[in-house]
Order: C-alpha cells, then sequence, then structure tokens
C-alpha cells in the first residue's frame, strides 16, 4: 500500500519544490528541505506517483504519470501565493526538475540539479548492467521479465558508513515510504530510459540559473557523462560544484550542509537581480 510520506514546511514568499529519485522517497530530501526552511524558503517535498509502495505499484506507472505529480506539486507550491518558484531534484528527480524548468520557463528562477542520473554508469553498476541497459525498453515492449528488478547494492549511494547502515536496514525491511525500494523494477527502469530521452532532448531549452552539484565518485552516475553533459547543454547560466566526500545520495550524505548552503545561496542569488530592480524602481518613482 502506497504511503503518503510528502512533507510541507511554510516560509516566505520564496517556495522550493523537491523532487526525490527513483524508487525513492520524499525522505531523502527532507534534510535538505528543512535547511531552506531555516534559511526562510517555504519548502515542499513531493512524492512522485507509484512510489512509497511496493515494487508493482511502481511498475504499473509511467514517466508521464511521475511528470504529472510534479506538476501538480508545483501548482500547489504556486498556489500557496508565493513569489519565486524554484525546483530542485536528486537523481531521477534532477531530471525531472530541468523538463520542469524547460517546460515553465516562465515560472522556475532557477535549478538545483543534484546527483543527475541520465545513465547509471557509476563504479558500482555492474559492466553487464551497463551494457545491457538499453534492452530495458525492448523487454518491456515484448512483456518480458516485467516481475524481474535490479536489485541495488552497496554501498547504496552513502559513503558515511552510520548513514548507510541506517538506510539499508529501512530498506531492505520493506520500509518503503522512508527508505525506498530495495529493487528497481525493470518497467520502472525501462520507463525511465523514455523520460531520459525527453529531457535529452529539452536541455538546451532550460534556461533558468542551474546548480549542478555531483559526487566526484559517484557510485550510481559518472559526473562526466550526467553533470557535466547538463552544464554543456542547458542555455542559461550554471555551476557546477563536484563534492569530494560523498556518493551518490548528496542530500543525506556526508556534505548535505554544503548542499544546503550552496543551495541557499544559488536561490537567493536568482532572485536579487529582481529585487534589485524592484528596489531602483521605488527609488526612481520618488
Amino acid at each position: 500500500m502506497i504511503q503518503d510520506s510528502t512533507f510541507f514546511l511554510p516560509g516566505n514568499r520564496n517556495g522550493v519544490l523537491l523532487i526525490h529519485g527513483l524508487t525513492g522517497t520524499p525522505t531523502e530530501m527532507r534534510i535538505i528541505g528543512k535547511g531552506l526552511n531555516k534559511a526562510g524558503f517555504t519548502v515542499y517535498g513531493m512524492q512522485l506517483a507509484g512510489h512509497c509502495g511496493d515494487e508493482n505499484d511502481l511498475a504499473q506507472t509511467t514517466w508521464q504519470d511521475w511528470y504529472r505529480s510534479v506538476e501538480r506539486a508545483a501548482d500547489f507550491l504556486l498556489a500557496e501565493k508565493i513569489d519565486n518558484l524554484f525546483v530542485a531534484g536528486l537523481s531521477m528527480g534532477a531530471v525531472l526538475s530541468l523538463k520542469l524548468a524547460a517546460d515553465r520557463p516562465e515560472q522556475i528562477k532557477a535549478v538545483g540539479v543534484y546527483g543527475v542520473t541520465f545513465s547509471y554508469d557509476g563504479w558500482s553498476i555492474p559492466w553487464w548492467a551497463k551494457r545491457f541497459f538499453f534492452l530495458l525498453k525492448l523487454l518491456k515492449k515484448l512483456n518480458l521479465f516485467q516481475k524481474a528488478c535490479f536489485t541495488e547494492q552497496p554501498p547504496y549511494g552513502l559513503k558515511d558508513e552510520r548513514i548507510r547502515a541506517t538506510v539499508s536496514e529501512s530498506m531492505l525491511s520493506g520500509d518503503s515510504a522512508s527508505a525506498g525500494l530495495a529493487g528497481n523494477p525493470f518497467p520502472a527502469l525501462a520507463e525511465m530510459l523514455y523520460l531520459v530521452k525527453q529531457v535529452k532532448q529539452q536541455l538546451p531549452q532550460v534556461t533558468a540559473p542551474c546548480l549542478i552539484m555531483h559526487s566526484s565518485h559517484d557510485d550510481i552516475a559518472n559526473i562526466n557523462t550526467n553533470a557535466r553533459l547538463v552544464q554543456k547543454r542547458i542555455s542559461g547560466p550554471s555551476k557546477l560544484v563536484e563534492l569530494d566526500e560523498s556518493y551518490h545520495l548528496i542530500t543525506i550524505d556526508r556534505e548535505r550542509r554544503t548542499v544546503i548552503n550552496e543551495s541557499i545561496d544559488f536561490f537567493n542569488a536568482a532572485i536579487a537581480p529582481a529585487v534589485t530592480g524592484a528596489d531602483n524602481n521605488v527609488q526612481g518613482a520618488r
């Protein structure tokens, strides 16, 4: 049964939409959310369609379902009468964040791109998975192996051993609402491939400033084929921050405070010109 793990932290009129990753949960964005909220931001940690349940729940959804839930979450925040909307996501959540920025350039002021994943090609991914990952779309079309899962292996995206032990215990116990799923269903991975193809085509449409944060030792997604790909293809300004003491889940790993502080500074800087311009207009009117 799917559980609701969303969280909403009221603050000022600057809102941040946080999007978790594939098989993940809003919990992996909660520390970042609390940090942003402490700095004054209104924060909404959304839950993607089909998540926080079991593998079957997730396998029945498509990438369009995930994205529609992102759009609904953005509309929810806008309905809270915020003046500026930011979006930030982890892993596949970062991919969805970039799509939202491409589709809504007038609304999205800046994007937090955390551990973006277009390719599962990190050092912990088995060679056979890297080589044959593309076949998942064909398997879905032929309705083959649709009950199969790719089971995640240590280090589970976490360099911090203490946090890793806590997360893996919850994940392997079946507590998907707090730690996500241990298995990644083949149908969901196929949908991820369809999403990636779509968003890669849309990257030049991203004009909002992007804060791209990625571990140089990412065990799931190599920084060169993922983070640097975004930086190269988007049309807007970007800042790439490499992290050396984390693995894939940078929002909860050792450098989570760095992610928070960089995000606060970047989002504030994105709206500073508009605030300055407004002040100048007021002064000019006097």
